[in-house]
């Protein structure tokens, strides 16, 4: 079992963005020093939800800081993105690393930062298959150049090149059905339980099981338009595990009763504004979550509580799912020496047992 830390950069009120971002960086140092696989950093935009709006940039710097530790984007947003220039910014993070870098993309949302960007609802709506295909295409390729809808352009040598392959944040069946026919693995969210984490991946067997090897990217020619069902994927591998990774809250303390009560006292302070940046670009209404009932779910479903029961719940999420990566949000208490601690005690107290 791969055990992570999921670092939000969360914007818990009081606390200067600036001094988030030091601290989620501090956060990574730890997770190694705790014994931790790896640590996965989220990308958001104009809000306290989180406030580290270039996840590459900060895992960069994470990965100065550190010597052993995978660090990875969760995830690091393709609809306002050229693929082509987060393919280059991956590739020099993979290099001088020395290959411990790992890159998350995701669709993202119909949210302000479509306007802002310049990149519009309708890449958001249509355009991600072929994002991701001319992503995929620059990081496997010495060559890349596109002719479709959203990117048209002659072919251009990738320096440096990189063999990366991305994960992928799976939110929606099409999504699922996306990263299956090109034998990505997924990202799946903290938001829902092991029941629908097991779903997607039913469904994401069942899609990609038939696939012969090799994704159809790896020729000279222009990256197109793709289909719906997109280039054949690999197929799975002969263990059956494509490397799914999953996010989850992670807290731990003396007791689940202690563990619970701190969480519910500190997470709606930074979800309720938080959750309400999401502003959409189009005016659509805004979709809106009752905190209370959400930080609950979140702390029923996932390993919060005391060391026994953090790894009843993974070993539970494991037997439910098949999952063998986890990443959990360690950033719940709201105070950077709290999150620190967290990390500690479980690198101590539940990482050996888990694994």
């Amino acid at each position: 079992m791969r055990i992570g830390v999921f670092l939000v950069a969360a914007g818990f009120p009081g606390r200067p963005p600036g001094q988030v971002l030091r601290d989620t960086v501090e956060a990574v140092a730890a997770a190694e020093e705790a014994g931790f696989d790896d640590a996965w950093i989220a990308e958001h935009h104009f809000m306290s939800y989180g406030v580290c709006p270039s996840a590459a940039t900060l895992a960069g710097v994470a990965l100065g800081r550190t010597s052993r530790i995978r660090v990875g984007t969760a995830v690091s947003v393709l609809s306002t993105r050229h693929p082509v220039d987060l393919a280059e910014q991956a590739a020099i993070l993979d290099q001088v690393s020395g290959g411990r870098f790992t890159l998350g993309v995701g669709r993202g949302g119909p949210w302000v930062d479509l306007e802002v960007f310049g990149t519009g609802l309708e890449r958001f709506e249509r355009g991600f298959a072929e994002s991701l295909d001319l992503l995929c295409s620059a990081l496997e390729r010495d060559t890349v150049a596109a002719d479709g809808e959203f990117f048209r352009f002659r072919p251009v040598p990738v320096v440096p090149s990189a063999r990366l392959r991305p994960v992928v944040a799976c939110t929606s069946p099409p999504t699922v059905a996306l990263a299956a026919a090109r034998g990505l693995p997924m990202l799946l969210g903290m938001h829902v339980g092991d029941e629908e984490k097991a779903e997607a991946i039913r469904s994401y067997r069942e899609l990609a099981g038939g696939r012969g090897p090799g994704r159809g990217l790896r020729g000279g020619g222009p990256v197109r338009a793709p289909a719906v069902s997109g280039p054949a994927g690999p197929g799975l591998p002969e263990d059956g595990d494509p490397g799914h990774v999953a996010a989850a809250v992670g807290y731990v303390a003396d007791s689940t009763a202690q563990a619970v009560r701190e969480l519910k006292e500190s997470m709606p302070r930074w979800l309720e504004p938080g959750l309400a940046g999401y502003v959409p670009v189009d005016g659509r209404p805004r979709p809106r979550r009752d905190v209370g009932a959400y930080v609950d779910f979140l702390c029923a479903t996932h390993p919060v509580g005391s060391a026994d029961h953090c790894v009843a719940s993974i070993e539970r999420t494991a037997a439910a799912t098949g999952l063998r990566h986890l990443i959990l949000m360690v950033e719940g208490a709201g105070d950077h020496a709290r999150t620190l601690e967290n990390i500690r005690r479980l690198g101590a107290e539940v990482l050996p047992r888990v694994r």
